[in-house]
């Protein structure tokens, strides 16, 4: 075996263990993270707001649930800092820890019948951790997957880092699926605490995998030529507003489709429509299969596409027609209808959620991408993502009618599109990377 095949094996053997390290932590994290908006939707309204009744009681829940989409952009500034700094490896191990033992935290904090108001208060700081530690490791996740990738597959290889998303959606569904089957009574008093509990095995499974991938080659090659941003916060708002303002846009329904079904319609269709707790959260069940199966594709579409632009177009369009039809078919309260529009719902925006990772960090130059891509999906979840149940249960409040929430979701998809399409006409750093980049704009810190 020459010396270039067994570099050019090693190079691939890292690529696919930092692919799968980015899957494993990523899935834990994101389980972490969904198990407290199912709780939200199904539970927090009785064991933390009791005094708040019916659709108040959920609206409120829903709040202490955007707390933690408001806490992920300090995260994303926080630890895009020392990842563009320090390396991706580092901060990720770090986060991994801040979701599980915040999680865990959750599982045991006594409810409101036990210490008061103390309780919910507990409950909204707790979030925040947990939001900060997702806020730092998504944009590290993508980047120690993509940056290891083969020259041409950086969308590929990012996806596996985005495959975490329903993967651990599933395993949350799954569990609160199984422990739905208590007696009302149980499942209010102790039933809903096991999800949190058992985090803390699965972070330990995470750890195990994530010590063992390997730094990033962009972000090993910029600690050895000394090329680190100083400030990479004040470089990245400074050199790239735009790229700031477009890639929360686009990042828009690749987080809040999630929301709108799995937290919101959940909320919608077991309150104010016919469906019983486990029949709707099989519907959601369902449908996280069918992202887990078809979500891959959307990155081997991107792939293989010459124009990334053609590849989102086909992706995204559909779901203008698609997501209505969900919000229309729940509506008919028929079981197999509703499954029926929220498993083909999800398919054009699995699609685009595979490919979007790679596309956002194409579009950041290597010494400030984790701050960059952390700040637009991070961003994003803030404003419009993590606000999804809140402003459809205010919408649905307020008119009465599911249409207002089902123009809210078009809006959204329209956003994503024309956003994403904008991005894309901005250069491309993947390409650029064999040419050396001089590092004085990167090295001298941002004056007043």
């Amino acid at each position: 075996m020459s010396a270039s095949t067994a570099t050019a094996r090693e190079k691939t053997k890292a690529a696919n263990r930092a692919g799968f390290g980015a899957f494993i932590g990523s899935t834990i994290e994101w389980f972490d993270f969904y198990i407290y908006g199912t709780a939200a939707a199904l539970v927090f309204d009785k064991v933390f707001f009791p005094e708040l009744e019916g659709a108040i009681g959920t609206l409120v829940a829903f709040a202490t649930f955007w707390v933690g989409f408001l806490a992920r952009p300090l995260g994303g500034i926080i630890f895009g800092h020392y990842g563009d700094r320090l390396g991706r490896k580092k901060t990720l191990v770090i986060t991994l820890l801040m979701m599980g033992v915040s999680t865990t935290a959750i599982g045991l904090l006594p409810g409101y019948a036990s210490i008061g108001i103390a309780a919910p208060i507990l409950l909204v700081c707790i979030r925040m951790i947990q939001g900060i530690g997702l806020g730092g490791e998504w944009g590290g996740s993508v980047l120690i997957a993509s940056e290891h990738a083969p020259k041409g597959k950086s969308v590929l290889y990012g996806a596996f880092a985005q495959q975490g998303s329903p993967v651990g959606n599933t395993l949350s569904t799954v569990s609160f699926l199984a422990i739905s089957q208590l007696p009302d009574e149980a499942f209010v008093s102790w039933g809903w605490r096991v999800p949190f509990l058992a985090s803390a095995a699965l972070v330990l499974v995470g750890l195990l995998v994530r010590l063992k991938v390997a730094e990033s080659p962009a972000m090993a090659g910029l600690i050895k030529k000394k090329a680190v941003a100083k400030l990479p916060l004040s470089e990245v708002l400074r050199s790239h507003p735009m790229l700031i303002v477009l890639g929360i846009g686009a990042c828009t329904i690749g987080l809040s489709a999630t929301y709108f079904k799995s937290t919101f319609a959940l909320s919608w269709a077991t309150s104010s429509l016919g469906f019983d707790r486990s029949s709707f959260l099989t519907i959601i069940l369902v449908a996280n299969i069918t992202q887990i199966i078809v979500q891959p594709f959307g990155a081997v579409i991107a792939t293989r596409m010459k124009s990334w632009s053609r590849a989102v177009t086909v992706m995204l369009v559909p779901e203008l027609i698609l997501m209505p039809l969900m919000f229309v078919l729940i509506s008919t309260e028929n079981y197999g209808l509703a499954m029926l529009g929220v498993s083909v719902a999800t398919i054009p925006h699995c699609l685009y959620y595979a490919a979007l990772a790679g596309m956002l960090a194409s579009r950041f130059p290597a010494h400030v991408r984790y701050t960059g891509i952390s700040l637009c999906y991070q961003l994003c979840g803030t404003l419009l993502g993590g606000t999804t149940p809140i402003i459809g249960q205010f919408l649905l409040n307020r008119t009465g009618s599911i249409t207002a929430v089902i123009a809210y979701a078009v809006f959204q998809v329209a956003l994503t599109l024309g956003c994403m399409l904008l991005l894309l006409k901005r250069p491309d750093h993947d390409e650029q990377a064999a040419t050396p980049v001089a590092a004085p704009r990167a090295t001298t810190p941002a004056t007043a």
